[in-house]
């Protein structure tokens, strides 16, 4: 509980003075600095509700998804018309967003957009 207080002390600490009204479009953005926060606090695992935004974020613009039939329930291949070469384009995606490589064994058992959630969000390298 003390190591959490002492990171939550830590980025609590902002010089008022930096703070710009205008910010430029190089700064970072609240999303970044929170995920960066919330690593210092609980390790390195992603938030599931930020995994499942991301996650269906990804699928909708996938080119041949219909945006209107992604849910948190859709199976890739029954829902949403995905065949297997799309799914495995699907998981490349989710590879890109998340910044790590998913093991093909793990990858080929991926077929709903809550087991990508859940495998995404409890790998220790998804960032």
């Amino acid at each position: 509980m003390a190591a959490a207080r002492g990171a939550l002390l830590k980025y609590l600490r902002v010089n008022v003075a930096t703070v710009q009204r205008n910010p430029s479009p190089f700064s970072l953005s609240f999303n970044s600095i929170r995920r960066c926060f919330a690593e210092e606090v609980r390790g390195s695992f992603l938030d599931k509700s930020e995994v499942t935004d991301r996650v269906i974020s990804v699928v909708k613009n996938f080119q041949k998804v219909d945006p209107s039939k992604v849910t948190v329930n859709a199976h890739f291949q029954n829902d949403l018309g995905l065949d297997s070469l799309d799914t495995v384009e699907v998981v490349m995606a989710l590879e890109e967003e998340f910044g790590f490589e998913i093991p093909d064994n793990e990858a080929d058992k991926i077929s709903t957009i809550n087991m990508a959630v859940d495998f995404i969000a409890s790998h220790p390298q998804a960032k």
